[in-house]
């Protein structure tokens, strides 16, 4: 079912949480609903956009088109003999659908526990965490081309996945809408954990429930949660240097925190280059630097979309100072 909802507050459906008004606010329980509202006069006579689960936004005023919502939540299971295909609607909460694999003994999703969102922008934004990206295990996208409402089904090689990056998000973007993310899992074991100290908690004690629920204890202990403090998870991506800056890096700060990803290249950690360039819990407006990560920017005080931007800005402004290093929004400005 359609439901249209016009000069509503999106404040529930964005994890900053401010009270940000839509004209319109469109949800829709399917793909045939989805077409018919591509050729709507909704559509046709509006800006609109597409959201998830709202976490890897921030509008910046109120938004004088249509935002739309994808409630497509069922899942079909296709068994094989060492392995599982998972087709899930794009409007599944992704943290269930984690949850759901796990309970089942299916191995691949378990260290990417208690990432904020929805399964459609998993394959959008190529979610990842602790050693373990979403491309990891996605076998296919199912979209829909937004001008002719026709079908089409992305391989896994097709999406061009890179570091949190998809075809959805440069050649293709708001061309077509995600409607089903079918996953690839494996039945037998298949675990990493060389990633942060996962192996140090765990001990002997691997299971995947264990390893869920370590990943969702170190996540709690790192990120506020949205429904007591508006964020939107990781604000900054960590940035990727190549080697001659890194070790020219690690010459003056010897305690870098960093990730080698091939023999050119490696990866940063920006909660450290945010923290020892002294932001640690530092305001503008009712924005604020989260105590206990420096990668999350918050909503402390009632904050406005203008003191989350400026406290962004001024973050990349230092952080460039200081190292030479950019280091750019994970949150999308709207």
């Amino acid at each position: 079912m359609i439901n249209i909802k016009e000069n509503i507050s999106l404040k529930p459906y964005h994890t900053f949480g401010m009270d940000i008004n839509t004209r319109y606010l469109v949800e829709y329980d399917s793909v045939e609903e989805l077409r018919s509202l591509l050729i709507s006069p909704i559509i046709k006579d509006n800006i609109y956009i597409h959201i998830g689960g709202g976490s890897n936004l921030l509008f910046t005023k109120e938004y004088c088109g249509v935002v739309l919502h994808s409630r497509i939540v069922d899942m079909v299971v296709e068994e094989h003999e060492d392995s599982v295909l998972i087709k899930v609607g794009a409007g599944v909460v992704w943290d269930d659908f984690v949850a759901y694999t796990v309970s089942n003994n299916w191995y691949g999703a378990e260290n990417l526990s208690y990432i904020p969102g929805e399964v459609g922008a998993s394959a959008v934004q190529n979610v990842g965490a602790y050693g373990v990206e979403a491309k990891d295990i996605i076998n296919r996208v199912y979209a829909i081309d937004v001008e002719t409402g026709a079908e089409r089904i992305f391989k896994q090689d097709e999406c061009l996945y890179g570091y949190r990056s998809s075809i959805f998000k440069t050649q293709l973007k708001g061309q077509y809408i995600i409607t089903y993310v079918e996953y690839r899992l494996s039945k037998t074991p298949c675990h990493k954990l060389e990633y942060g100290n996962l192996k140090t908690m765990l001990g002997d004690d691997i299971t995947l429930q264990n390893i869920r629920n370590s990943i969702i204890e170190i996540r709690k202990q790192k990120l506020p949660d949205p429904n007591e403090l508006g964020s939107a998870g990781s604000f900054f991506i960590n940035p990727v240097v190549d080697v001659t800056c890194f070790h020219t890096l690690k010459q003056e700060y010897p305690d870098i925190v960093s990730y080698p990803l091939n023999e050119d290249k490696v990866k940063l950690s920006a909660a450290w280059l945010i923290d020892k360039a002294g932001w640690h819990g530092k305001r503008v407006g009712g924005a604020a630097v989260y105590h206990k990560q420096c990668l999350v920017l918050i909503n402390e005080n009632n904050a406005i979309p203008a003191d989350v931007i400026e406290l962004a800005s001024q973050i990349q402004k230092s952080v460039y100072e200081k190292y030479g290093v950019e280091i750019t929004p994970e949150v999308n400005y709207i």
